[in-house]
């Protein structure tokens, strides 16, 4: 039996990151294996390293966005520390950052500056607006792009558009980079080629709101925001219960609406009542419908509203704040949590979302500033880049 390895196991990510876009990326990347060598300035770090203490003194943000990666101080404007970089340039497989267009720019450092001197090298640029266009250089945040991809406007009430409460538009670009990053990794096992790749914050919110867009797009008109409700399915929502908690119930279709006419409201003539008999009728009624399945709800017990629902197999579920969740009884039976040592202690964090088999828990440790391999970064800087794909994992690891 061969002992398993991590599945980028030998592969090696610099990284000139900040805040939540590329450090979500790239902690994605070591925890399948990568060694991910996080740059930092010298005066302080990642910014993010300071947006709160919340966990035993350090930043919930940056122990989230930064474990098992090592870290780097570097000024790479000063000439000693630019030819640090370049040369672990030079050694790394992947080269991700996420710095204005214009700063990336005059540094040197975009994906397609890079490419030219290192053909084989994957580089990704991850930026609000990418790298060309009318808006590139405007400078972007989450909440910005939230704006400006449509993501508020869907979001709310009818009478006040609301953000996503958590960095929606930071974690889509992330997860794009990080796709698009293992794709050019694949291919470049197989064909030696390099990837320049451009992941804009903008285009990945217009993706994740398409299915409205092009809603809209199709009727000519914007449907108003729906609150608690889903858009274009009904009943889907939120309902109260007779002990105060809440539920969502998601009925997605008119079998799902027998179901839940059957068992949950216990009444077999709603299912084809002409007022709710398809789903167009339910959403034209859907005032009408929200009243009768709340004036059934309430005269039924919380607990037997739940067991009525999955005696039916009528999807819904709890509405859990973060302090619920973290006691969820199902992450606590999968045991999805590990602890890490941070600048500052220790912190129970979740694990990976991954769940391959053969696949270690990755290195738990969040790097204090300039906290790294010396061993391995000098290794790194006398090696010469293998162009032929990523290196044999004895070499970095």
């Amino acid at each position: 039996m061969t002992e398993s390895t991590t599945p980028l196991d030998g592969v090696v990510v610099l990284a000139l990151e900040a805040a939540v876009s590329a450090p979500f990326a790239t902690r994605q990347l070591a925890d399948l294996g990568a060694t991910v060598i996080k740059i930092e300035r010298r005066d302080g770090g990642d910014f993010a390293r300071h947006y709160d203490a919340a966990i035993d003194g350090s930043s919930a943000f940056f122990v989230w966005a930064n474990r098992a990666k090592q870290s780097l101080a570097l000024d790479i404007k000063e000439p000693v520390d630019r030819d640090t970089f370049d040369r672990l340039v030079g050694s790394a497989d992947v080269f991700i950052q996420n710095l204005s267009p214009a700063a990336a720019s005059r540094l040197g450092v975009t994906a397609e500056q890079l490419r030219e001197l290192h053909p084989t090298l994957i580089a990704c640029d991850i930026s609000g607006y990418g790298q060309r266009g009318p808006r590139t250089n405007d400078k972007a945040y989450d909440l910005t792009v939230q704006a400006e991809g449509g993501a508020i406007a869907l979001t709310g009430t009818p009478e006040a558009p609301c953000k996503i409460g958590f960095s929606v538009s930071d974690i889509a670009a992330a997860m794009y980079a990080l796709s698009s990053i293992l794709a050019a990794l694949f291919r470049k096992e197989r064909t030696g080629q390099g990837a320049t790749i451009d992941v804009s914050m903008l285009e990945c919110m217009a993706e994740w709101t398409a299915a409205p867009t092009y809603a809209a797009v199709g009727i000519g008109t914007v449907p108003p925001r729906s609150g608690h409700r889903h858009t274009m399915i009904a009943p889907y929502g939120i309902f109260p219960l007779a002990d105060g908690t809440e539920v969502l119930i998601a009925v997605q279709n008119d079998r799902d609406w027998a179901a839940f006419t059957h068992y949950v409201l216990g009444d077999d003539t709603l299912t084809n009542d002409e007022r709710f008999s398809n789903n167009g009728d339910r959403i034209a009624n859907i005032v009408e419908l929200e009243a009768v399945v709340n004036t059934r709800l309430s005269s039924i017990s919380a607990e037997e509203v739940r067991d009525r629902l999955r005696r039916g197999e009528v999807a819904h579920g709890s509405v859990l704040g973060p302090l619920q969740l973290w006691e969820h009884e199902q992450l606590r039976a999968r045991e999805h949590f590990m602890t890490v040592t941070t600048p500052t202690g220790s912190a129970e964090t979740y694990r990976p979302p991954f769940r391959i088999d053969g696949l270690p828990l990755p290195d738990a440790v969040v790097p204090a500033l300039d906290r790294h391999d010396s061993a391995l970064i000098e290794r790194l800087l006398t090696d010469a880049r293998d162009d032929r794909g990523p290196r044999d994992s004895t070499e970095t690891n």
